[in-house]
């Protein structure tokens, strides 16, 4: 069974081509389109019902994150339909797959770099929260990473999934968990964004292709070295405001909270110095830590005015998205604070964060990402 999203694999051709070298293989092949981004749980579900009428032996996913992160939800229930969605958040706690199929990833954007991790990202609209799903048993088999995919994105699609990979490979660097085999993908995925991204971003087809190995090397990063609380907010805070038309894109979200994490993270003495190598591997400003921090602050924030996207919640649908994106307006924002910043501190990735925020901190740093003041705490 081949998963897609919404039908840009199709017109430029990607789906038919992979349709038809799976049935030279000589398999027999049905597809699931329609994946919406941000895939709900229902979708999961229907798409399980799918998978369970046609008993594949593998399913292929292409496209961005999305489809494939629904994919992967797909096939959980599949091998295990008694499975329910709350079975499926329980943070490594998944039974063994591959009973019944394998799994390929085919990936179109230079972001997620779901092809070869160990999580999936899905929304359940009812609660306006995305979830988590986090276990080693849905990395896929096979990751089929062709930079000829990623050309065709949009150029705010570049920007949001550009600033996602570098979030990613930042986020395991300065992790708990990061280790020696982690530490030099996540450098070396953060020297070719600095070299690629606004690049990518302005057209060139070479910086495009280079930002696609670059986001894939920070996912095998990440997979092993986990995340931080860059990825809990802005799992907390996506679709939370969706009933204000204020759907907040993943990878804006990040850039968003990215400099100001940065800045709470870095009281940390362990993470400090990290944040200082990073600086130093991007040929950053700074003569001691310090100021090799404040560096790596400038050098994210520079990206996002590069990339155009907005400083702070309280300005997103201001500049960037006047037709596609609402405001966030303050009230509504602080009136859900307390449940946002809770949300969040119970994430998946809070736990290999530097700093551990209790609800009063995170609370603080969820208003400095909304009216983008200074972390001084």
């Amino acid at each position: 069974m081949i998963c897609v999203g919404g039908g840009s694999m199709k017109r430029f051709g990607f789906l038919d081509k992979a349709k038809a070298y799976l049935e030279e293989a000589g398999m027999e092949v049905q597809i699931f389109d329609g994946i919406e981004s941000d895939p709900s749980v229902e979708t999961v579900m229907r798409g399980a019902d799918a998978m369970l009428a046609f008993e594949p032996d593998w399913i292929v996913a292409i496209g961005g994150g999305s489809p494939i992160d629904a994919a992967k939800a797909m096939w959980i229930k599949y091998e295990y339909p008694e499975t329910t969605f709350e079975d499926m958040c329980k943070v490594f706690g998944l039974p063994k797959l591959r009973t019944k199929a394998k799994f390929c990833a085919v990936s179109s954007t230079s972001g997620t770099a779901t092809e070869v991790t160990a999580f999936s990202i899905i929304t359940d609209y009812q609660k306006g929260i995305k979830f988590p799903i986090a276990d080693f048993e849905i990395t896929p088999d096979v990751a089929i990473v062709d930079p000829a995919l990623a050309e065709t994105m949009p150029q705010k699609l570049v920007a949001h999934t550009g600033m996602d990979a570098l979030t990613h490979a930042v986020e395991a660097y300065v992790s708990t968990a990061n280790c020696n085999y982690t530490d030099p993908l996540a450098i070396h995925a953060m020297e070719m964004i600095q070299k690629s991204l606004v690049d990518s971003y302005n057209g060139d087809m070479d910086a495009r292709d280079a930002m696609h190995d670059a986001q894939c090397l920070a996912g095998m990063a990440f997979s092993n070295a986990l995340l931080g609380i860059v990825h809990s907010m802005a799992h907390k805070t996506g679709a939370v405001f969706a009933d204000y038309g204020a759907h907040i894109i993943h990878g804006a979200a990040n850039a968003m909270y990215l400099p100001k994490v940065i800045a709470y993270n870095a009281k940390d003495e362990t993470a400090k110095k990290r944040y200082g190598v990073i600086a130093d591997y991007l040929h950053l400003a700074g003569t001691n830590d310090d100021e090799k921090v404040a560096s790596l602050i400038k050098f994210c924030r520079d990206l996002n005015e590069a990339l155009n996207i907005p400083h702070c919640i309280k300005n997103y649908g201001a500049d960037s998205y006047p037709t596609e994106q609402g405001f966030v307006p303050e009230e509504v924002f602080l009136e859900r604070l307390p449940m946002i910043a809770e949300l969040a501190i119970g994430d998946a990735c809070t736990g290999s964060n530097p700093r551990i925020p209790t609800q009063e901190e995170m609370e603080k740093l969820l208003k400095c990402c909304y009216y983008d003041t200074e972390v001084d705490f």
